[in-house]
């Protein structure tokens, strides 16, 4: 297993832990090790701004003492959001990689491209253990309708 499956494997365990909300896990790795994972708490926290990644930067940020990011990489279950990508793109991380491609609000090219527009380059990698990624989502909106 490469080294990108296996800290999105871990970004899947944190989609688990979305009771109520969208299953939505993120990892973000410095050095080859994880120093932040979240889930999103939206529901739970009844804060609109309470998605995995918002999260995840807040303690990668908070464990260094410093907003840049530049030496690390994050993995997410889903494209992120304009709101979720433009904060990624502000803390400099270098990679970006993403399980399901979002159609409605990706912003890492499935909807718009926020790179297009920002000064931040970073490599971006979607499709990573999609099918996996997919079927947590499926899941979820399956067991909602019913």
């Amino acid at each position: 297993m490469t080294m990108s499956n296996n800290f999105m494997k871990h970004a899947i365990k944190q989609a688990m832990l979305s009771a109520g909300d969208i299953p939505v896990g993120c990892v973000i790795v410095k050095a080859g090790k994880i120093i932040a994972s979240a889930h999103n708490l939206r529901e739970k926290n009844n804060d609109i701004s309470a998605h995995a990644e918002i999260i995840a930067l807040k303690k990668a940020s908070k464990k260094y003492a410093n907003w840049r990011l530049s030496d690390c990489a994050i993995y997410v279950t889903l494209e992120p959001c304009p709101m979720c990508a433009w904060a990624i793109l502000n803390s400099r991380i270098k990679e970006i990689y993403f399980g399901s491609y979002d159609l409605n609000y990706g912003a890492f090219g499935s909807k718009i491209n926020l790179v297009e527009i920002s000064n931040a380059k970073p490599k971006i990698y979607g499709g990573i253990l999609e099918d996996e990624c997919n079927n947590i989502l499926k899941k979820y909106f399956m067991d909602l309708r019913e």
